[in-house]
């Protein structure tokens, strides 16, 4: 197995946006060409009340729990309540409207991250997937835990069901632990930090809570843990298609933008 380089490092910067919300841009939407089949990833701190009833078409939101109780509702039956180390998996494909909002006075610390949906599935039927942390397959090594939430580990595999092949996994390690996840050659990928600190692939780089890391090419990817170590590792495969992204909407066209500003409003999301 080719052990990835790590290609770049940067810390996250987080700003106050609201009086109820803070957050920071895990992936810039600004090079969403680079993280293909990634859009964006942005970690929230948010109250009750910051994001209300809004829509989405063409992509799919997978959000990671750390603090807090964070509700679910949509208007495909979509519905949950997610605790830390959760996950819920949102296709919004052709047209969803939803809520997503913490318990009554709780603050929600997450990570939420756009996936494309390819041309060919952009107008699905929506789907919603509950992954609760204590139900998903568990990679064991000495001093390391691995959490298969989509994709394998090991040789591990995850029932989450993909449009897009991703891998998605929270690595735990004690410290001096190393553990090697292996990937597709062709897929894309990135780490966070979420506790600690370690080295991380070939190159071994270091980095520490709050900071991102970029794959570069292989097969896999090392990590060995200086202190107590939780980070999360997502990879996927490239759609190489055109991107056209506005506002909650992700097509391959301005005109598909523009229909999907028109069903909308046309109230076409509900049906």
């Amino acid at each position: 197995m080719t052990n990835r380089e790590i290609k770049r490092v940067w810390t996250v910067q987080h700003h106050q946006h609201s009086p109820i919300h803070a957050a920071g841009m895990v992936l810039d939407p600004a090079n969403m060409k680079e993280f293909d089949p990634f859009l964006f990833l942005a970690e929230d701190f948010f109250k009750k009340g910051t994001f209300d009833f809004h829509p989405h078409r063409g992509i799919e939101t997978v959000t990671y729990v750390i603090e807090g109780k964070l509700g679910h509702f949509d208007n495909k039956a979509g519905k949950g309540e997610l605790v830390p180390g959760d996950v819920q998996w949102m296709t919004a494909g052709k047209g969803v409207i939803h809520i997503e909002d913490p318990a009554e006075g709780d603050t929600v610390h997450s990570l939420q991250l756009w996936v494309n949906l390819p041309r060919e599935h952009k107008m699905t039927e929506p789907r919603y997937q509950n992954l609760r942390s204590q139900d998903m397959p568990i990679r064991e090594e000495e001093g390391a835990l691995i959490r298969i939430f989509s994709g394998s580990s090991g040789g591990i595999k995850s029932n989450t069901k993909n449009y897009v092949p991703v891998t998605f996994v929270e690595i735990n390690l004690e410290p001096h632990a190393t553990v090697t996840q292996d990937l597709p050659g062709e897929y894309r990928g990135f780490m966070y930090v979420l506790e600690g600190s370690g080295l991380f692939g070939k190159n071994n780089v270091e980095a520490k809570r709050g900071q991102a890391l970029l794959l570069g090419n292989g097969e896999g990817v090392s990590i060995q843990a200086i202190e107590p170590l939780k980070v999360l590792l997502y990879a996927g495969k490239p759609l190489n298609e055109p991107i056209v992204a506005r506002g909650p909407f992700v097509m391959n066209t301005e005109e598909e933008i523009r229909q999907a500003y028109r069903d909308y409003m046309d109230g076409k999301f509900a049906e």
